[in-house]
């Protein structure tokens, strides 16, 4: 048997854990001294509340998982003889993967006729959504963990995301973006265009002033990259910004056509940290990233 993971900094919440048979992953981040595990502390992500206490000024942190964390998710399926397909955010985005990597050097020591694929999605949130829902359904056709394997060295680079937030203080002070320029968008209106490289980086790639210019950014890279794109999903994800999302689910309607399947997700409370609110990303299937 094959279990298949994915984990929550990918978007995927219990709802389309039991609709695809994923066992989620929990990614934690901290307020304060509190330590909150989505989905374990709560059963509901409150967007709405969590991204107004960022607008407030509180920022969130957020850190690897431990190897035993990692040994707690996947050693029961290695001792009930399953093997493990793990779909998970950018490697390049996060330490936790090193940490997972010790977890399973142990585990496979242990037991050793078992086996572990992964796929790097290169991308977090509604990139990462929409290639664990393409694995879904490549499982659910049939595809064996080494056909899938070998269908993510072509397709995942062909997935790229394009974003922009409101400001530009959550990026900076993750650190996580390269070519951020310093100014604060929200003093001046600029919104940076950020995507995911073929490293799974997120890089800032220009800018705009304002929303509607930026949103149309947006629109175009899909327009000028897009390949199959209907027959593939088109996710767009947002951080409490539902309203500019589907204003650009409707530009994309309007150029492409009504029959797009466009998919909404709001971004994960771990990734929202170094985001921050107000921010929009859509990803669709390219000709490259």
């Amino acid at each position: 048997m094959l279990t298949f993971f994915s984990d929550t900094d990918c978007d995927i919440t219990p709802r389309e854990c039991e609709q695809y048979g994923i066992k989620l992953i929990v990614m934690p981040y901290t307020v304060g001294e509190e330590v909150i595990r989505p989905y374990i502390d709560y059963k509901e992500f409150d967007s709405k509340a969590y991204y107004d206490m960022l607008r407030a000024g509180t920022l969130p942190t957020t850190s690897a998982l431990g190897e035993e964390v990692y040994i707690e998710y996947f050693e029961p399926e290695f001792a009930a003889g399953n093997d493990i397909l793990y779909v998970h955010f950018s490697s390049g985005t996060s330490a936790t993967f090193g940490v997972m990597a010790k977890a399973l050097e142990k585990l496979k020591a242990k037991y050793p006729g078992r086996k572990f694929y992964e796929v790097d999605t290169l991308g977090i949130s509604a990139l990462s959504y929409n290639i664990v829902l393409e694995v879904a359904d490549l499982l659910k056709e049939g595809k064996t963990a080494e056909e899938i394997v070998e269908w993510a060295k072509v397709e995942v680079p062909k997935f790229p995301m394009y974003f922009f937030a409101d400001d530009l203080k959550f990026f900076r002070r993750s650190g996580r973006v390269s070519g951020l320029a310093a100014t604060m968008g929200s003093v001046i209106g600029i919104r940076p265009i950020i995507y995911l490289n073929d490293e799974g980086k997120m890089v800032s790639i220009g800018k705009e002033t304002g929303r509607q210019k930026a949103m149309r950014r947006l629109v175009q890279y899909v327009l000028d990259l897009g390949e199959d794109v209907k027959a593939h999903r088109i996710v767009i994800g947002h951080s409490d910004s539902l309203d500019v999302a589907e204003g650009i689910g409707a530009m994309l309607r309007e150029a492409l056509g009504d029959d797009l399947r466009i998919e909404y997700t709001c971004v994960n409370p771990t990734i929202g940290a170094h985001c921050g609110p107000n921010g929009v990303g859509v990803c669709f299937h390219a000709k490259h990233r």
